[in-house]
């Protein structure tokens, strides 16, 4: 860097002078002020200035300066070097760790993200960067493209949409261009961020057919017209309309209430007050346990009150 001093009365008019003589802006030169400039009685010392213009990094510097502080920070041993500053910004990283890269390059993909993010402040036109580390971009691209391929042939084998793995932007381009040429499939991507995917759709593929699905066109299905092939083979409906028209049962016999003058039981009775004892006519008792009295209709026999047999007295 070249340094230029200037001098005038006061060091503000030293740096207007300065960059005057520069034709540079302010913001565009650093000021480092020599002396500031006296008046004595007898004359005056001038101010002195020394402006040294400052070089404007690029986008893709300024990417790799910040990758640089940041790997030193994490503690890498890695080498930050720019390639490219084109059409877009590629940056490579050099070292015999590859942990930078991460599982399936989730590592090297952040500082993709984030590289891009300084590149491109202040720009109107957004720059695609690109972080590299060793040839790993490659060598997943080309695994990427054995990916889309294989699951194209299944797609078609099997008549059914294929749906691959969630991945970011750019390895969702590479199987979309991997398989844009393709006859027998198309893709497209579905989800969101971050966990958006690419769907791999065949030409030949099968349409759904409800009535195959619950079984209502075969014997195998579980649909209505089935239902005799569950528990033992009959119709749950028609054994259940049978009941009501079998001539060989006899109807059901209805229970009539006790006369007057029955005994109660020895079970527990809803009547236990000290009224009449035995069934009122046109009411219920609510006996409940064994009858124990006798069957005669003479009324003799056991006693109600104490359940005493005086028939041999």
């Amino acid at each position: 860097m070249t340094d230029y001093v200037f001098s005038g009365k006061t060091a503000e008019e030293a740096v207007e002078a300065g960059l005057q003589e520069l034709g540079l802006k302010r913001e565009e030169v650093q000021i480092e002020v020599l002396e500031e400039g006296k008046r004595k009685l007898f004359g005056s010392i001038p101010a002195q200035v020394r402006l040294t213009p400052v070089v404007k990094k690029t986008d893709g510097e300024r990417a790799v300066e910040f990758l640089e502080g940041l790997i030193r920070l994490l503690g890498q041993d890695t080498e930050v070097t720019l390639l490219e500053e084109d059409e877009k910004i590629a940056i490579d990283l050099s070292g015999s760790d590859r942990s930078l890269i991460g599982r399936r390059g989730e590592v090297i993909d952040s500082l993709q993200t984030l590289a891009g993010a300084v590149a491109n402040i202040g720009r109107e036109q957004y720059v695609r960067v690109v972080v590299d580390h060793g040839g790993y971009r490659e060598e997943r691209e080309n695994t990427l493209k054995h990916v889309a391929e294989k699951m194209a042939a299944k797609a078609v084998r099997l008549g059914k949409r294929v749906r691959l793995e969630p991945m970011n932007p750019y390895e969702r381009r590479i199987i979309h261009a991997a398989l844009v040429d393709s006859p027998d499939v198309t893709t497209k991507s579905e989800g969101k961020e971050p966990t958006r995917f690419v769907v791999i759709i065949p030409n030949n593929l099968k349409s759904f057919d409800r009535k195959d699905r619950m079984g209502r066109g075969n014997d195998r299905g579980r649909g209505r017209d089935n239902r005799s092939f569950r528990k033992g083979g009959d119709n749950n409906r028609d054994r259940k309309d049978n009941r009501f028209h079998d001539k060989d049962k006899k109807p059901y016999q209805k229970r009539e209430l006790p006369k007057d003058g029955t005994p109660q039981t020895t079970g527990t009775s809803l009547n236990r007050g000290g009224g009449t004892s035995g069934f009122r006519k046109g009411g219920f008792s609510g006996f409940f346990g064994t009858y124990l009295g006798n069957s005669r209709d003479d009324g003799e026999g056991v006693t109600p009150e104490t359940n005493e047999d005086h028939s041999e007295e």
